[in-house]
């Protein structure tokens, strides 16, 4: 499978622990029913979203499987980064 950003660097602030919205991605259509549902916490970090739309997911909480190839996302034209510069997210 592969997965293709072009000329575009998204920086994703809290390393997929549903605590900010950097990874805010538009699914096309076509594969949004082939995604299972949000938790409550991704659809909490969306209505925190600029430009949220019916399609829109956090990309971090995507995960890529055999189904999903050839899926397309768009970016939106602004992210919100919750995150302070400097701030390293602990494991848990």
């Amino acid at each position: 499978m592969r997965c293709r950003i072009q000329n575009h660097q998204r920086k994703c602030a809290c390393e997929a622990s549903l605590a900010c919205s950097t990874c805010h991605v538009y699914v096309n259509d076509k594969f949004l029913d082939k995604l299972p549902e949000p938790v409550e916490e991704e659809d909490d970090m969306l209505d925190l979203a600029y430009f949220l739309r019916e399609n829109s997911r956090l990309g971090c909480q995507i995960v890529l499987t055999k189904e999903l190839e050839g899926m397309e996302l768009t970016l939106p034209q602004a992210t919100r980064n919750f995150y302070v510069d400097g701030h390293v997210p602990q494991p848990h």
